[in-house]
């Protein structure tokens, strides 16, 4: 490993990265591995494009003075969201410095957003998270344009370096140089991870090429009429080339020619040292069969996550959070009960973190651990869990581990979660998640041909149910239906409905 990728690398021991990039019919799939594990996913459909990182021409449509927000029209199917506190004032002099664009604070406290905006207006927005469920976009008037080695804020003031480059050294030579080159131009900058060891011809093209882009933005916006796009992020084939050959990828598959000249074009003008490792993949078995990643990817919707011990995680994502519960399973130990639990506890948490990143499970998740009565083995628990989340590139928070074994955490979410993107809600449980027994539908059955019967003096009901359920009924159910023919003094007949879901069913009168 080369020395600038080695200072790129995570800080525990680096494990070789792949990204393999599979082009279908209108989607595109790109996995990065890590020491041949799949970590991370990302699928972009020409369908749903993700929106993050796009600037809108909106219109305010509703400003609502209790939230301090407002909802913007942008031409989507939903309104956008935008707080007050990512609005950005009008006059020069109020530009938010970069210290406070990098900690996410938005512009100088204004304590009415009618102040701001007012219903009507046309402004300039850019996406900072997909739309999720039935929530609209969330926007930012704080334009952040990204290059490979920079990040563009027209609208701030100074420049940041990236705390993944932790060579004081370094930081000062790169703070330096992107001082001077940007000088003469207004603006804030914040210097990429990827910068570290960059040139000053590197940074000077980077630089030139930001300015022209917010030009060209600038003009697109003015011409355009409210609700277009103004600009759109790279796709994913390139965004992924982007963000992450500059980590330390050690090769780039992909298994479309035409993609393939496309990103070796790409990587031709902005990352020339990198262009050796984009390679054509011509193998005759899928690129994605390669390591087991479709294996992978379906077992990534599955609610269970078997353990290498033999225990399991339990992974449920809701509206609200996600909730992740740790058991044993079949994992006995070999010592005692305190050091199973306590062992089984330390894999799960590797576990966790990897199926958090590739799942991209976002928002609160709180994490059941297995109950453990020794300090020291939750103590290391939370370690391991911290350890595991440093390579994540999403900011992730921990709060520590209650007596009980639960852990509260935050994962920034900005675009939705594997099974949103790929799934949708059961047709037949309306996404519950489970339906109604037989012997249950049964006795729904029963209730409604009692209500049918007295209703009317026609001489018999037609049941009209599933196979299992007609099953049922002809069963061990059969004494039940026999009672209420006596008792109703109507025939009932039964017929198997092939097209019906388990829990659906008609009683009808013929």
């Amino acid at each position: 490993m080369s020395e600038e990728r080695a200072a790129l690398a995570p800080r525990e021991a680096p494990l070789a990265t792949e990204i393999f990039v599979n082009v279908g019919p209108g989607e595109t799939r790109a996995a990065l591995l890590e020491g041949g594990a799949l970590q991370e996913l990302h699928i972009e459909r020409a369908s749903r494009r993700g929106l993050v990182g796009n600037l809108y021409k909106g219109r305010v449509s509703r400003v609502l003075p209790g939230m301090q927000a407002a909802f913007v029209e942008m031409g989507l199917e939903r309104t956008a969201f935008l707080h007050m506190a990512d609005i950005a004032l009008a006059r020069p002099e109020d530009a938010v410095t970069l210290a406070a664009a990098e900690a996410g604070v938005g512009a100088p406290a204004v304590d009415d957003i009618r102040r701001l905006v007012t219903e009507g207006d046309e402004i300039l927005v850019q996406v900072v998270k997909d739309p999720l469920g039935t929530k609209g976009a969330r926007l930012t008037t704080f334009i952040a344009l990204p290059s490979r080695y920079l990040v563009y804020l027209p609208r701030g003031t100074g420049v940041g370096v990236s705390a993944r480059i932790e060579e004081e050294a370094e930081r000062a030579r790169l703070r330096g140089l992107v001082a001077q080159l940007a000088a003469e131009a207004n603006g804030g900058y914040i210097v990429r991870t990827a910068a570290q060891g960059a040139s000053e011809q590197g940074l000077r093209a980077d630089v030139g090429y930001l300015h022209k882009l917010w030009q060209h933005v600038r003009s697109v916006a003015a011409t355009r009429p409210a609700g277009s796009i103004v600009h759109e992020d790279l796709p994913l084939s390139l965004r992924v080339l982007r963000d992450e050959l500059a980590r330390g990828a050690a090769r780039v598959l992909v298994d479309d020619p035409a993609e393939h000249a496309r990103m070796s074009a790409f990587a031709a003008d902005f990352l020339p040292e990198a262009l050796a490792r984009i390679e054509l993949y011509g193998g005759p078995r899928p690129l994605f069969d390669l390591h087991n990643i479709e294996a992978e990817l379906n077992r990534a919707l599955e609610r269970q996550v078997i353990l290498k011990s033999g225990g399991h995680l339990v992974i449920e994502q809701t509206e609200a959070m996600t909730t992740i519960d740790v058991n044993t399973g079949g994992y006995v130990g070999h010592r005692n009960l305190e050091e199973t639990i306590f062992r089984t506890n330390v894999e799960a948490a590797a576990a966790i973190a990897r199926q958090l990143r590739l799942r991209n499970l976002g928002g609160i998740i709180i994490i059941d651990f297995i109950d453990m009565s020794d300090e020291g083995h939750r103590r290391q628990v939370l370690e391991t869990l911290e350890r595991a989340l440093a390579a994540d590139h999403a900011q992730t928070r921990i709060v520590c581990l209650s007596p009980l074994g639960l852990v509260e955490m935050t994962r920034k979410r900005t675009r939705e979660s594997l099974e949103h993107l790929l799934c949708a809600p059961c047709a037949t449980c309306e996404g519950r998640g489970f339906v109604k027994t037989p012997e249950t539908v049964c006795h729904d059955i029963f209730r409604e041909i009692v209500r049918q019967g007295r209703q009317s003096s026609e001489r018999g009901l037609l049941i009209l149910a599933h196979q299992e359920v007609i099953d049922r009924l002809l069963t061990s159910e059969s004494a039940a239906l026999a009672e209420l023919e006596k008792q109703l003094g109507h025939a009932i007949r039964l017929q198997v409905e092939a097209l019906y879901d388990a829990d659906e069913y008609d009683v009808m009168l013929i």
